[in-house]
């Protein structure tokens, strides 16, 4: 008894895998700008997205402050409510596949 797998269809689940976790990321990116308190809209504006990375940063120096919930905007920060939405968007994905 064995297992023999189709290296095609190994290339093909990892294209999959791959396109989930980019579309996932990018919902996710969206996601954290819309949590991100406005004040001025820096913040917002200064968010930004490296897809070769696949990182979400706060590119200013109050990044921290407002991330550990000092805005009332966002009171439970950034993060972890976009991890949260990434998890649910990952399960979401990966079921397509």
């Amino acid at each position: 008894m064995g297992i023999k797998v189709n290296k095609k269809d190994l290339q093909d689940l990892k294209k999959d895998i791959d396109k989930a976790i980019d579309t996932s990321m990018k919902s996710t990116y969206i996601f954290f700008k819309k949590v991100t308190p406005k004040d001025t809209g820096n913040a917002k504006s200064k968010t930004m997205y490296d897809q070769r990375t696949l990182t979400i940063t706060g590119a200013y120096p109050y990044a921290a402050r407002l991330d550990d919930g000092y805005s009332q905007q966002a009171p439970k920060g950034m993060t972890q409510p976009s991890l949260v939405y990434l998890r649910k968007e990952l399960t979401s994905e990966f079921a397509k596949i």
